[in-house]
């Protein structure tokens, strides 16, 4: 029997920075769950990425307030009227920040129209929001589109232990690269080395991260994947080897920032003079842009790589939707341990794997 009332949180204002609080989302139980219409499914949300990038697009104004809060999912077909989708099949999609919706021919949400159907045999479904979605082509496009690492260069991953980082490093050693984390506390460090097989892994938190990046980089840095910004991207850039390359995926740790000004400005600020100095190339990383022409190479090797063993994958899954803010501050603040979803409703896959 369908559920009649959809639960979700709407964006309640356009925050102005600063780390999220309770009142910047509006909780709603009692949405009617609407029917598709010609061409449309409709889906229940099994698991819900949290991702830092969220943050940044309220931020920025790219959602408005009353709209339900931007987030991809992996659903389960309730009712289709799709010939190309069936009830029960599993999709990946962007219902957001809620338990039900709508997906086809008319709706545009955040700007994916069509799902991709998603095969339970090949891997948890969980993971088209991980290391088979948009986080692992994330990773991809980065690093192999945009850097093109070589054999022996040194690659240096911050946020080591997260979603994007976990798969960032453990490609670049695929590739031949010598491979260096940046990530917190011990446990994520010594997860990054023993059981993602990085070289090395420097923590944030010992007091002298610049010291302990030469260390274990006597080579200097070739290429630098930045998902925190801040202090972490200070040390780093004393390193840098001629002609290095960086991929700026994400700034987790400028975006709470409240002084009003654009954290990517910062950040290049930061850099300028070492970039020019040193000859970087900068690739700023969206993507959208790499749908098209990489999404295919990218499932064919990623896959090959989970099922022979050479990529691992940790997820953080917490329960419940009413939990996703409180959950998706912590993420913010490295409260997390690997990739972060809110389980919304029951998996019927899981206990096959």
């Amino acid at each position: 029997m369908l559920e009649t009332t959809n639960q979700q949180w709407n964006l309640a204002h356009t925050p102005s920075g600063g780390l999220p609080s309770p009142t910047d989302f509006l909780w709603s139980e009692e949405q009617p769950i609407p029917d598709p219409g010609p061409g449309q499914l409709l889906s229940r949300t099994v698991y819900l990425s949290l991702d830092p990038y969220q943050w940044g697009r309220r931020c920025r104004g790219e959602e408005r307030p009353g709209e339900v809060c931007h987030g991809r999912t992996v659903s389960q077909v309730l009712k289709s009227r799709n010939p190309d989708y069936a009830e029960g099949d599993f999709i990946f999609n962007t219902n957001g920040w809620s338990g039900h919706g709508l997906t086809g021919v008319g709706v545009s949400v955040f700007g994916y129209m069509f799902p991709r159907k998603l095969d339970p045999g090949l891997a948890p479904i969980s993971n088209a929001v991980g290391a088979l979605g948009m986080l692992g082509l994330t990773a991809y496009s980065g690093l192999v589109v945009q850097c093109r690492p070589q054999p022996g260069e040194t690659v240096v991953v911050s946020a080591a232990s997260g979603g994007v980082g976990q798969v960032v490093g453990q490609i670049a050693k695929i590739l031949g690269c010598r491979v260096i984390g940046v990530a917190g506390r011990l446990e994520k460090c010594t997860f990054v080395t023993r059981e993602l097989g990085f070289d090395a892994c420097v923590s944030h938190l010992s007091g002298d991260l610049k010291r302990d990046l030469r260390d274990a980089c006597p080579d200097g840095i070739d290429i630098y994947f930045e998902n925190v910004g801040g202090e972490t991207f200070k040390a780093v850039l004393q390193h840098l080897n001629k002609r290095a390359r960086i991929t700026r995926c994400g700034l987790v740790s400028q975006y709470s920032n409240i002084d009003g000004r654009d954290p990517t400005e910062v950040w290049f600020q930061a850099g300028q003079s070492t970039f020019e100095r040193q000859k970087c190339k900068v690739f700023p990383l969206a993507v959208r842009n790499f749908v098209t022409e990489h999404q295919g190479s990218f499932l064919d090797s990623m896959a090959e790589w989970l099922k022979d063993g050479l990529v691992s994958y940790r997820e953080d899954i917490r329960d419940g939707l009413e939990n996703t803010p409180k959950v998706f501050r912590e993420m913010l603040e490295g409260r997390n341990f690997g990739k972060t979803l809110i389980q919304v409703s029951p998996d019927p896959t899981r206990e096959d794997y």
